[in-house]
């Protein structure tokens, strides 16, 4: 069970709720913060949902979330990669023959670095209903790459209509059937659907000088869903939140999360837009934290989640302008801020095969490493953190790096005839047992 906020530290998030809800002028807004797995807290401003009855904002009422349905996307891709249907190497047009952009690779779709349009061509999807998916492709045929093809970042809604596409192809139903089947139902996100369920709110936008509403349209985007369909409500994307802080293997491996929240791709200049799979990556003083924003006509989200922490927020509200996507972000620094975690009880280390053979002190020349069991992981560490790296156990002596500089990269261990060790080698570093002034000074 969640340990509830402290006072303080609640009328805190209260405060940066209701300056968001005036300030950018929502109809109503929800907001939650997510600690031990669970909702610990929530706080709602603003009654124009947009129901007859006057339905307050609650955790239970629905919300369209945008892009937050990029995530949830980009599991069902990688639960397919999991499980033998397709590899993130694939070319679009292995999948979908006569896709446009099919020379585009699953991976760089993911990571928003395929140097695809923004926008597909034609009426703007968020405001049409239902284009079938040879409508889409039809209306996108003539569009070229933007960047000059290059492999930088560039957010594209398109690139995820066609992952969904893929997706639809490989499991022989639409995304949004594969979707609950494989993410929302086994998470039990039971009030996130395609289209609204009673209670929903109702999208709204504000007139710039008169104040006042003017509905939004509540469009079914069709195949364009994938990148920004959804709804959903507080409690949902909260046990969405819980999920990114501790994946369940049900639903995705830790390995494959892994994948997901490691930076692929970032915009040039500019250090808070990397990407992984399907989340926003930044760095953060426990780790990483990750999540995502999302829009659509009436509603704004956003979600982020920093593991190292424990600790996710979620904001929600049915105004089409305003600050709702990055409130949750400051949700998550009022907390850090004010409660800071708690060290956990220090547990001697498991047994960790073959890690005895390797731990201890170790040099690139002159300069000092160490392998060390932490976590239950064989670590390589240094002074500077980006050249740590955490490795698993792939045989006897190979060993794969896990994250930072070596992700990926090949620990070999080196013995002599009688099966010592004498060194290892990491891509093209070779690591002694004593710096290498020592080593010339015994030499023959």
């Amino acid at each position: 069970m969640s340990e509830p906020l402290l006072a303080p530290t609640s009328a805190a998030l209260l405060r940066h709720v209701a300056a968001v809800q005036t300030a950018s002028r929502q109809p109503s807004l929800i907001a939650g913060v997510v600690r031990d797995g669970q909702l610990a807290w929530w706080a709602a401003r603003g009654t124009e949902t947009g129901l007859a009855d006057g339905c307050d904002p609650h955790p239970d009422l629905q919300y369209r979330i945008g892009s937050i349905a990029k995530p949830l996307c980009a599991i069902t891709v990688l639960q397919c990669r999991d499980e033998g249907l397709l590899d993130l190497d694939d070319q679009v047009d292995a999948h979908l023959p006569h896709a446009p952009f099919g020379d585009s690779t699953l991976r760089r779709l993911l990571s928003h670095s395929a140097a695809l349009p923004a926008e597909p061509a034609g009426p703007w999807w968020e405001r049409n209903d239902a284009a079938h998916l040879d409508d889409l492709f039809d209306r996108v045929q003539a569009q070229r790459p933007v960047l000059d093809g290059r492999a930088e970042h560039h957010y594209s809604n398109l690139g995820y209509a066609l992952l969904g596409a893929v997706v639809a192809h490989r499991r022989a139903a639409p995304w949004d059937v594969v979707v609950a089947e494989r993410v929302l139902e086994p998470l039990t996100m039971s009030r996130t659907s395609y289209l609204p369920y009673d209670p929903h709110a109702h999208g709204r936008s504000v007139h710039p000088y008169t104040g006042r509403l003017q509905p939004e349209p509540h469009t079914d985007t069709g195949s364009m869903a994938s990148a920004g369909q959804l709804w959903s409500t507080l409690g949902d994307l909260a046990r969405f939140a819980a999920f990114l802080l501790d994946p369940v293997p049900v639903v995705l491996s830790n390995a494959s999360m892994r994948e997901m929240t490691t930076v692929a791709s970032a915009p040039a200049g500019d250090a808070g837009g990397a990407y992984g799979m399907g989340l926003r990556v930044e760095a953060a003083s426990t780790g990483t934290r990750v999540g995502h924003s999302g829009s659509m006509p009436g509603f704004l989200a956003g979600v982020v989640a920093e593991p190292g922490a424990g600790l996710a927020a979620v904001a929600m509200s049915n105004g089409t302008v305003g600050a709702t996507p990055g409130l949750a972000a400051v949700l998550l620094d009022e907390v850090l801020a004010r409660e800071p975690a708690v060290a956990p009880v220090w547990q001697p280390e498991p047994v960790v095969d073959g890690a005895d053979d390797v731990v201890g002190p170790w040099y690139w020349g002159n300069t000092p490493y160490a392998i060390a069991v932490r976590g239950g992981r064989l670590c390589l560490e240094h002074a500077d953190a980006a050249r740590s790296s955490r490795f698993e156990r792939l045989d006897n002596d190979h060993w794969q790096g896990l994250d930072n500089y070596f992700a990926g990269e090949l620990l070999t261990v080196q013995r002599n005839e009688r099966g010592a060790v004498t060194g290892l080698s990491l891509a093209t570093y070779e690591f002694r047992c004593a710096p290498a002034a020592d080593l010339r000074s015994v030499a023959p």
